[in-house]
């Protein structure tokens, strides 16, 4: 009997120590990411899909260690629609504050989505001090010459991904190459009517004609498009042999059908090109999009062996939520999460400026390799080996598959030329 009610005080005791630590934990404050996200475009949903998985993974690993507090992220949604033709910047701006103001977000990840929308966001992130890692869109290089230049202002923003600079750094060394295996010469430019689109276009053209390339004519099509015939056919005309394409919006994918339909014999590449970036772009093009390139900004979005990170969140992302990661904005987003949790645990509290310092000193190995911000800029610091910064990756859809053909140090193959180019 002694042994009896011995065992059952034990069981009793160790009830209440399960239930007490249960109830600290779900009492346990949670660390609000509140995600202004253009939630009915590419890079608003993958975004979202990043970040919820990297915070699942975190709290079934025990949350995060606050001062020697575990406390569990939370994340909070809000669509800002500033990824959709005419939907005012002000809209992106009222949900950022009503994720402050509202959601009581403690951080700001993932968006706003469309450059105009984040800069014009910068403000109203110094006035509440509140911390924001952008990781999907926002392309242009004025977001971190911005902070470099009013740090004192602008120190609470960092972009954990590479910017449109980098992106065409990436793109002429392929069109280097192209032009030594194949002898491609011509450029046709074609571009999305929106702020980073137009600059980099802009900026394409005087970088490759610099480098011997003939630009041969840049055409600017509306968000919402739905007809590119007559630029491509502009592109033919004029025996342009890369069509250089800068667009975020979904019709993009039209534009590849075409090209196909017209055998235009130009290569296209896209530097942002959303619809080619997406694993259904092979089924909603009926296999046009074959030979299409396109640059999924960082390693992660697309199937490659960059760090013993990569493959393992790939396969985490797809299984959660079905599908492969869809492009900018993937593995990034899943990224911000780690490296703020990161952050947080080395200052020991969530204020702002102790955060901020302490994501200044980040230095972790992620999914697309080694990950570190210029501490002026708060730039995630690019490269072309995963050993020694962020990589991007460039793929080709080749045979139904995503293949990633840039940089070499993670390349599963090499770009292809249409038949009706040779």
């Amino acid at each position: 009997m002694k042994r009896i009610r011995l065992a059952g005080c034990l069981t009793l005791f160790a009830s209440v120590v399960f239930l007490l630590f249960s109830t600290q934990a779900i009492a346990a404050k949670p660390i609000v990411l509140g995600a202004p996200l253009s939630t009915a475009y590419l890079y608003g949903w993958d975004a979202e899909r990043g970040i919820k998985l990297a915070v699942d993974e975190i709290n079934a690993a025990g949350g995060v260690d606050v001062g020697g507090k575990k406390r569990p992220f939370k994340v909070e949604v809000i669509d800002t629609r500033d990824l959709e033709p005419g939907v005012p910047v002000s809209e992106a701006l009222m949900a950022v504050e009503r994720l402050i103001l509202n959601k009581k977000a403690d951080f700001i990840v993932g968006g706003p989505n469309r450059s105009e929308a984040a800069l014009a966001a910068m403000s109203l992130l110094s006035k509440h001090k509140k911390i924001s890692i952008v990781t999907s869109g926002v392309l242009t290089p004025k977001y971190h010459k911005m902070v470099a230049e009013k740090y004192d202002k602008f120190k609470y923003c960092f972009r954990i991904h590479g910017e449109a600079v980098n992106l065409i750094g990436e793109i002429i060394a392929n069109f280097a190459d192209l032009k030594a295996k194949h002898g491609l010469t011509k450029v046709f430019i074609i571009a999305q009517d929106v702020s980073h689109a137009r600059g980099a276009a802009k900026v394409m053209g005087k970088v490759a004609g610099g480098k011997g390339f003939e630009v041969t004519g840049t055409e600017i099509f509306p968000t919402g498009a739905t007809d590119f015939s007559m630029a491509l056919l502009k592109a033919k005309s004029t025996n342009s042999q890369i069509i250089n394409i800068w667009m975020d919006m979904p019709e993009s994918a039209i534009l590849l059908k075409q090209w196909y339909d017209l055998k235009i014999p130009a290569l296209p590449f896209g530097s942002t090109l959303a619809a080619a970036e997406q694993p259904g772009f092979w089924k909603a093009t009926d296999g046009k999009g074959q030979y299409t390139l396109c640059n999924v900004v960082n390693a992660g979005n697309a199937p490659s062996d960059a760090t013993e990170w990569t493959m393992k969140f790939y396969n985490a992302y797809t299984d959660k939520w079905g599908v492969e990661p869809e492009g900018l904005g993937s593995s990034s987003s899943y990224m911000a999460v780690y490296v703020l949790k990161d952050a947080i645990e080395r200052a020991g509290t969530l204020k702002s400026d102790k955060v901020v310092a302490e994501l200044e000193k980040t230095d972790i190995m992620g999914v697309y390799g080694r990950l570190r911000f210029d501490p002026k800029s708060h730039q995630v610091i690019p490269a072309k080996d995963p050993k020694e910064g962020a990589v991007g990756s460039i793929l080709q859809w080749q045979d139904g598959k995503r293949v990633v053909v840039y940089p070499k140090s993670i390349a599963k193959g090499e770009i292809l030329l249409p038949p009706w180019m040779n």
